[in-house]
């Protein structure tokens, strides 16, 4: 088994983002992306009524986010969604162990004027679980070794690491090859436990004693590390057929799926050479 760092650069002991996108400018578009917009107060039409509000929760926010994201639509104190957990009496699976991550679905809920923190996370643990646990979106997992909520797990970090939908099958295999293998060491749970969305990842992160640090923990995290869609939630219960064990995205739309670390590191090479292009000559080296 390859005991190499399975996306390290071969160049330097900085390591990619989960997904290698070098196009973006560090943390911060990486925030103003994960950043969940709260939607505007509208008329009706003619009527001078005002049509309910909603907020939108994106696929793959984590569940401070989504706080964050309740507080301001509710126009509450910051912290107040988070301290309200206990009220809401969330119906949960036991293996959450009362941590709504990974069951605070992606959608759009409306917002009136008797909206609480509590009814919203309700709802959005509800809606979960209809769609986890009420459909033949996770029956392959209760037939299978899997639980629903580890197969949740697996959604969570396909969510996080694809670039994009269509490469959800890919990179849920690779995850699934590399835990056959006795390894995982993907960069989006460390950056889970970290509380933090880095470009970069540096060989003293990799050494934080943590059960999401998947560089030195066997198996998947204990919980969720985002709210996956479906469409993660469908790659991780069918993953595509391959022998994957790394991959990396070289440019939008353009990630590279390989099965040994002699055919990633050219890869990474190819994405060292776009990242160099696109520096200047002037900046500090790496």
């Amino acid at each position: 088994m390859q005991t190499h760092s399975p996306r390290r650069n071969a160049r330097s002991t900085v390591r990619l983002t989960p997904r290698g996108r070098a196009a973006l400018v560090a943390t911060g578009a990486v925030l103003a992306v994960a950043a969940v917009a709260v939607p505007l107060l509208t008329l009706g039409a003619g009527d001078g009524e005002h049509r309910p509000r909603r907020l939108v929760i994106p696929e793959g926010r984590r569940a401070g986010q989504v706080y964050e994201a309740v507080d301001k639509a509710l126009a509450l104190p910051a912290g107040t969604t988070a301290k309200s957990l206990p009220k809401a009496e969330l119906k949960l699976p036991a293996e959450a162990h009362g941590n709504p991550e990974g069951y605070l679905f992606p959608a759009t809920y409306p917002i009136d004027g008797k909206t609480t923190p509590q009814s919203l996370l309700r709802s959005m643990v509800d809606t979960a679980r209809k769609r986890f646990d009420g459909g033949g979106n996770t029956a392959g997992a209760r037939s299978g070794t899997a639980s629903v909520y580890r197969t949740v797990t697996l959604a969570s970090i396909v969510q996080a690491e694809a670039d994009r939908e269509a490469d959800m099958g890919k990179v849920a295999r690779v995850v699934v090859n590399r835990l056959r293998r006795g390894m995982l060491q993907m960069d989006s749970t460390l950056d889970y436990a970290l509380h933090r969305f880095s470009p970069v990842l540096s060989t003293a992160d990799t050494k934080l004693d943590s059960p999401y640090n998947t560089y030195r923990r066997m198996g998947l995290p204990p919980t969720p590390i985002s709210n996956p869609g479906e469409d993660a939630l469908r790659a991780a219960l069918h993953p595509t057929p391959g022998n994957w064990l790394y991959f990396v995205t070289v440019g939008p739309g353009d990630t590279r799926f390989s099965a040994t670390y002699e055919e990633h590191r050219r890869n990474v090479a190819a994405l060292d050479l776009r990242r160099e292009s696109r520096t200047p000559s002037s900046a500090a080296p790496r």
